[in-house]
């Protein structure tokens, strides 16, 4: 009984709060966006571009490939490779690839293993260009994104810019819904651009200030979500931060349940430790939209996705647990239970209030995917409808399971490893 009421209370205060991020950020989105004036390029700006390296033999060739092939003038641009301790043959690789094709403008830093934001902040002490771009070995870049990219630094209000991130060539249906979480979550970034809500720069191809970066102390070392961090940080000290959706990059993604659930593992660890780190910001009008709407969300999304799956699992097993009990009294007759059965169905037994806001949530799911897929220029069938229908009914509840087997770590005090 108590459970009952307990796991009600739960599932409608989530529920409720759902439905009050949906609305906000459909009203964000009706209204209009005010036309940001790009800044014409008149001259093009010295960019280096820092790769962070760790045994990525299989993809390093690939990632240089993309950005040697960059519509951009070599004579202003910078590649520098950071190999960060790797224990197989990426080194000698990307030594190879730099002679074989005799590029200047590419060099490569080897150093013993102390993590990405070590990496990268090897990478920004050598940096020679006015920007800072900093691109994973697993990633890939359209020749035309920095070009893209550079002219919405309209003032220097703005930090970073961030391009459009997809899931490079999907195979298993693990990669599909995740090449439809990619474009939803990136327009959802487009609209928390519109109100400098946006709270993490991901690691494929974000464009920074250099002289803001270092500024602020470069990426933290010790953190393992320096992407999130880096952000959150811009954000304390105001500054703004850009997506865009018309520079693609491409990046790889798991495979597996097991990949995926590694992956993350780490970035919603990441998110919370962070959040507890920036905690000051949280509900403080001081940062706007931000810190109001923004910073809360990143701990509240996580206890949304654990009460769904906690209450799903609970009205999905109880009826059979109940079975399974009564079952105990009659020596476990399933036998004279089947032939008692009788199929007692009511309208009046319908929760249609429940029903009511899994209907709301699938419209407002639906056009956000229509919405999104459309500003990506993508097609949401473009991976098959079970890629789809996977996304919408099931996705979710995988989120749920990673976020409670986190809780679990927390709980055991297990740390986390890059």
């Amino acid at each position: 009984m108590y459970q009952t009421i307990l796991v009600k209370v739960l599932l409608w205060t989530a529920y409720l709060i759902s439905l009050y991020f949906a609305i906000f950020w459909f009203l964000v989105l009706m209204e209009k966006e005010k036309k940001l004036k790009l800044r014409i390029l008149k001259r093009c700006p010295y960019v280096s571009i820092v790769v962070p390296a760790y045994n990525e033999k299989k993809n390093i060739i690939a990632t240089l490939e993309s950005l040697t092939n960059l519509s951009y003038p070599k004579n202003k641009l910078e590649i520098i490779v950071v190999n960060d301790g790797s224990t197989d043959n990426t080194s000698n690789i990307v030594a190879d690839f730099i002679c074989r094709n005799k590029y200047k403008n590419v060099k490569i830093i080897n150093k013993k293993n102390e993590g990405k934001g070590a990496a990268l902040n090897d990478g920004l002490a050598i940096a020679k260009g006015d920007f800072f771009v900093c691109l994973d070995a697993d990633s890939f870049v359209t020749k035309d994104a920095l070009k893209k990219i550079l002219p919405y630094f309209t003032d220097e209000s703005i930090a970073v810019v961030l391009p459009l991130l997809k899931v490079a060539n999907p195979k298993t249906l693990w990669q599909k819904m995740q090449w439809l979480e990619y474009i939803i979550n990136l327009f959802y970034k487009r609209l928390m651009s519109r109100l400098n809500c946006v709270h993490v720069a991901p690691g494929p191809f974000s464009v920074y200030r250099k002289d803001v970066l270092k500024q602020i102390g470069g990426f933290d070392e010790n953190n393992i979500t320096e992407d999130l961090e880096i952000t959150l940080r811009l954000q304390s000290k105001n500054y703004k931060i850009v997506q865009v959706l018309d520079a693609e990059v491409f990046t790889l993604s798991p495979k597996t349940f097991k990949g995926l659930y590694k992956q993350r593992k780490r970035w919603y660890k990441g998110s919370i430790i962070n959040a507890f780190k920036y905690k000051y910001m949280i509900f403080n009008k001081k940062y706007g939209d931000f810190g109001i709407m923004q910073m809360p969300t990143i701990i509240i999304s996580g206890l949304i996705a654990i009460t769904l799956v906690i209450s799903s699992l609970y009205y999905g097993l109880k009826p059979y647990i109940k079975t399974l009990y009564n079952s105990i009294f009659i020596d476990f007759d399933f036998y004279t239970l089947i032939k008692a059965f009788k199929f007692n169905f009511s309208l009046l037994d319908l929760d249609y209030m429940t029903m009511l806001v899994a209907i709301i949530t699938l419209c407002i799911s639906i056009l956000v995917i229509r919405k999104s897929h459309a500003a990506a220029k993508e097609k949401p069938s473009k991976y098959g409808t079970l890629a789809l229908v996977s996304y919408l009914f099931f996705y979710f509840f995988v989120i749920g399971l990673i976020w409670i087997g986190i809780m679990i770590d927390f709980a055991l005090w297990k740390k986390q490893k890059w």
